[in-house]
This record gives structure tokens, C-alpha cells and sequence, in this order.
């Protein structure tokens, strides 16, 4: 990460603040002494502020902060762009939907290390987070749940650099390889806005779009593999170790480790599926026999969330307990229907989500999504013959 004094005050101006001033450094006390010692007042984000409500007192606060700083061996830099809260608020006003901003201070360089993990980047947002010293940003959010990074460009003298924060529902943001790539804005606010609305967020949309699809594919994968080899022992009579299993224990045992170890890994689908399934319109692609598929597996998540409290839907899966082994239930096996449903059409569901990812054909064509709410009748679910569906 770039070098920086290790006490600093960094003076900008705001039309609702005045002046407005951030200390940063590995002392930045010092520089925060020096503020109040001033008179500056802090203000919502961390930052702090002095009105500017003459020419005179605008020079003797300026002065006086001089001295100040001089005293607590703080160094002073005026930034040649506004206060970033005001661009954050600006652009926010000017994107469609409700967007809010939030201004943040990183004063103390450890303080932005905990912005790498958040990140979802694969451009130059997490490249200067690294890097370079980056002391406040602005989080611009809005009511869908959408989070991201306004910065100021480093090394350049008033462009912006805005990118992702990981969406809900997913760790390991970092070097994820359907990240987003963050993008360079111009000044103008009403440019900058239009940017994000028109080349980031359609691009940060499709790469959600296929990290829920990856993610669900390959708990669905991981399924299969568990329940085919579940299948080979029930079938053969014996366990992997040649062990008899009629008459014994260990079937009812075996049964009861593929529930909880299927249910376990299920818990993506239950997350990441039905926001997948909403965008999907069998009709507008060359397959619109998937539509029958689609409705039993709507139909199957239904089941889950109508056998559950509404906020304990992923719960009914349970996690594994805190020694590490996995939670005795009922909740794995009566799981298995679904979960034997969403691998019997599994094909239909990958191709009509591919086919629905946002910018493509089918999503330019379809209406607004509908809620995964309308249950048709439930299918018959599959048994001992899942294997030959």
C-alpha cells in the first residue's frame, strides 16, 4: 500500500458543510486534536466540518488550523475535488430507483484492509483498495439490497472509480471469478450516474445472475454425486466396507447421513434458486416444454416453505453442530422429495436459467418477474426409481 504521513489532515469543500476536513495516518489522534482544537464539529460519516459563512472567519479558521497542525506535527492537504459525501449524495439523487449514500472514513490504513474481504472486483476498486491508500469512500445503496463503492480515482486529479460489494447470500467475495469489473466515472454527476445505471449495474445484475446459477449447479452436483453412490450401496445390500446392510443397523443410519449431507449442501438451492426461477420464461425460449419441469420444482420449493415458518425456511435444514458433526433431524429426510425433484429435472432448470440471464434474449423479451408464489399441484415424487426418470 502507498506511503502516506502519518498524520493528515485532508481539506475539502461541501456546499452544505463548508469546509470539511478528514483525519487519517497511523496517528491520525493527532490530526483529529488539531480539528477540535479548532473548532471543526464532526459531521454524519466520520468526517469533520466548519462553515464557511464569511471570508473572514473562513480565513482565521484556516489559520488557525495552520497553527494547530503545525503543533501536533500534523500534515495538511487540500484535495482539488469537492467532498466525496456530496458527489455520493449527487449521483445517488440522480440513479433510478430509491438509492441512498453513505459517507465512510477509513482513518487508520488497517481500517481499509477490511474492505478487501467485502469487495466483489475484479477491476480497479480492489486494485486500489490494495494498494493504494484510500482514507474515505462513499456506499451508495439502494432498496433492493444492491451495495456499492464510490472512490476517488488514486493518482488522478478528478475522476471516480464505483464497484460491488459481494450480494447477500454469498462468502468469499475475493478473486470470485464471476466478479464484476468495476468502472472509472468522469466528474459530472449526472455522467457518473448514467454510467452506473447503464454499464455497471447491468453487468454487476448479470454476474449475480450466474453466481447464483454456479452456486446452485454445483450444490446440485455435489448432491448427485452423494446420491448415486448412496443408491450403489442400498442397491448392492452391502456398506462401502462389504459390511451386510439387511437386518442391520447401519440402513436406517446410512439413510439418515445422505439427508442430512444432501440437506446440507440443499441449503444454496433453498437461497439462490427461486430468484433464478423468477427470471425464467420457458416460453420465449426454444424449449417451452421446460415449463411442466419449472412448475415442479417451484412447486417443490413451495413444499419446504409451507412445512416452515417463513423466517426458517433455510433453517429447516439444519447446519452442522459445533463440534463439527452433523445435527441428528427429521428436517434431512422429509427433504428428500424436493431434493429428488430438483435432480430429476435439474437439465431443464440449468438450460431455461441460462437462458434467462439479464441482457439476453428471454430477459429482454419477458415481463417483470413473477413471485415464486403460485403453487400448481405437486408432482408425484420420486422414489427408489428417481435414477431411471
Amino acid at each position: 500500500m502507498s506511503t502516506a504521513p502519518p498524520a493528515q489532515i485532508i481539506l475539502s469543500t461541501s456546499r452544505s458543510f463548508g469546509l470539511v476536513a478528514i483525519a487519517c495516518g497511523t496517528q491520525y489522534s493527532r490530526a483529529r486534536r488539531a480539528l477540535d482544537e479548532t473548532g471543526f464539529q464532526q459531521i454524519p460519516g466520520g468526517a469533520s466540518a466548519s462553515p464557511l459563512t464569511d471570508g473572514l472567519t473562513a480565513r482565521q479558521t484556516a489559520s488557525t488550523l495552520v497553527h494547530r497542525a503545525h503543533e501536533h506535527g500534523v500534515t495538511l492537504t487540500t484535495s482539488t475535488r469537492p467532498y466525496l459525501g456530496d458527489i455520493g449524495h449527487q449521483i445517488a439523487a440522480q440513479l433510478p430507483g430509491a438509492w441512498s449514500s453513505h459517507p465512510e472514513i477509513y482513518s487508520h490504513p488497517a481500517w481499509q484492509e477490511d474492505l478487501v474481504p467485502l469487495l466483489w472486483d475484479r477491476g480497479d476498486l480492489i486494485h486500489s483498495v490494495e494498494h493504494q491508500r484510500v482514507p474515505y469512500a462513499t456506499v451508495l445503496r439502494n432498496d433492493t439490497g444492491t451495495h456499492l463503492l464510490l472512490i476517488e480515482r488514486p493518482g488522478h486529479s478528478s475522476e471516480y472509480v464505483v464497484g460491488a460489494f459481494g450480494p447477500d447470500g454469498f462468502d468469499d467475495n475475493y478473486e470470485q471469478a464471476h466478479a464484476p469489473r468495476s468502472v472509472v466515472l468522469p466528474a459530472a454527476t449526472d455522467l457518473a450516474a448514467r454510467a452506473i445505471h447503464e454499464t455497471f449495474l447491468p453487468a454487476y445484475h448479470r454476474a449475480v445472475h450466474h453466481r447464483r446459477l454456479d452456486t446452485v449447479l454445483s450444490a446440485l452436483e455435489h448432491i448427485r454425486e452423494e446420491h448415486l453412490a448412496w443408491r450403489a450401496i442400498k442397491e448392492s445390500g452391502r456398506s462401502s466396507d462389504g459390511m451386510p446392510l439387511t437386518g442391520s443397523r447401519l440402513l436406517p443410519e446410512l439413510d439418515g447421513a445422505f439427508a442430512e449431507h444432501a440437506g446440507l449442501a440443499f441449503r444454496n438451492v433453498l437461497e439462490h434458486a427461486p430468484a433464478l426461477l423468477s427470471r425464467c420464461r420457458p416460453a420465449l425460449t426454444p424449449w417451452p416444454q421446460d415449463a411442466a419441469a419449472l412448475d415442479r420444482l417451484r412447486a417443490a420449493l413451495t413444499q419446504i416453505q409451507e412445512t416452515t415458518a417463513p423466517d426458517r425456511a433455510l433453517s429447516s435444514i439444519p447446519p452442522p453442530t459445533t463440534t463439527g458433526e452433523l445435527a441428528p433431524g427429521r428436517s434431512g429426510v422429509s427433504a428428500l422429495p424436493v431434493i429428488e425433484t430438483w435432480l430429476a429435472d435439474s437439465e431443464a432448470f440449468e438450460r431455461q436459467a441460462r437462458a434467462a440471464a439479464p441482457g439476453g434474449p428471454v430477459a429482454l423479451a419477458a415481463p417483470s418477474p413473477r413471485a415464486l408464489t403460485a403453487r400448481p399441484a405437486p408432482p408425484t415424487m420420486p422414489g427408489s426409481s428417481t435414477k431411471n426418470r
